[in-house]
């Protein structure tokens, strides 16, 4: 709480009665992909103007049948964000929304998710191109402390391995009604994205993982967020149990409510507060 007061009398006092941030839409081309891929950025109020600063940067993941799009449309992150910031509950930071949409029309077609599969090793895309064009293209604080991950569902799963398989990168995780394990219903383990998601569950990595790594996981401040009327409730109490089981420090949060919009609106300024005490310690 004390370090919350204090994080909030020291952005208030240099917040404006009203944010004037701004979104950016970014190509990012990539060798690995053959392809480009698109991001939403957003830029805090002062960005623009005062030159010399460098901001935290977090990664903000969207889910299955979305695009980079999804958090600004539908979740309202830019508003959410600029009132967290002017009320001092957040620090300014620049906020990335990258792109693993599928093809087709809902999305979720072919080269849909976060990790590699034959022919399009969009993780390695991530940490090899994604990651280092984004961090020389905006001032960024480019350090693990001041670098966070977050998501929504498949981008929950994504943020989870991201931060289990990389956790010399992020100083802050949270995952929210993030799909952490096995599929809870009917399973197609010959389709590339089902089976992406088995090979990489959160859950079965913490379980395999050796005491060097799993000390590794630990400097990461983790935070799992899921209501208790979503149908991935299972996983992520699963999770937060082997974290507990680890001595994996871990803020666990099971609020009323569905997978929706409606819930993740409520977990981001909580999560935005949460990243930014990670930013400022």
């Amino acid at each position: 709480m004390k370090r919350l007061l204090m994080l909030a009398a020291m952005v208030s006092l240099a917040a404006p009665l009203t944010a004037q941030s701004r979104l950016e839409t970014v190509t990012i081309p990539s060798r690995l992909l053959g392809a480009e891929k698109t991001c939403m950025v957003y830029l805090p109020d002062g960005y623009d103007r005062d030159t010399d600063r460098r901001y935290p940067i977090l990664y903000l993941l969207h889910g299955a049948s979305d695009t980079y799009t999804a958090w600004t449309e539908k979740g309202n992150m830019r508003q959410i964000t600029d009132e967290a910031i002017a009320a001092g509950l957040a620090s300014p930071m620049v906020i990335v929304m990258p792109d693993a949409s599928g093809e087709g029309e809902r999305h979720t077609g072919e080269h849909m998710g976060y990790f590699d599969v034959e022919g399009w090793p969009y993780e390695r895309f991530f940490f090899e191109e994604f990651m280092p064009q984004i961090e020389r293209r905006y001032r960024i604080l480019a350090d693990k402390q001041h670098r966070a991950i977050a998501g929504l569902s498949m981008g929950g799963g994504g943020t989870a391995a991201y931060a289990l398989h990389h956790p010399e990168l992020f100083g802050s995780a949270c995952s929210m009604s993030g799909l952490l394990d096995l599929f809870p219903g009917p399973r197609d383990y010959d389709n590339a994205f089902m089976r992406s998601v088995v090979e990489n569950s959160p859950v079965a990595l913490l379980r395999n993982m050796s005491d060097k790594q799993l000390e590794a996981v630990r400097t990461v401040r983790w935070w799992v967020d899921c209501g208790d009327d979503d149908f991935l409730w299972k996983s992520n109490v699963d999770f937060y149990a082997l974290m507990r089981e680890h001595n994996i420090p871990v803020q666990y949060r099971m609020r009323d409510g569905i997978h929706s919009w409606r819930y993740w609106q409520t977990v981001l300024p909580d999560a935005l507060t949460f990243f930014s005490i990670g930013f400022v310690q």
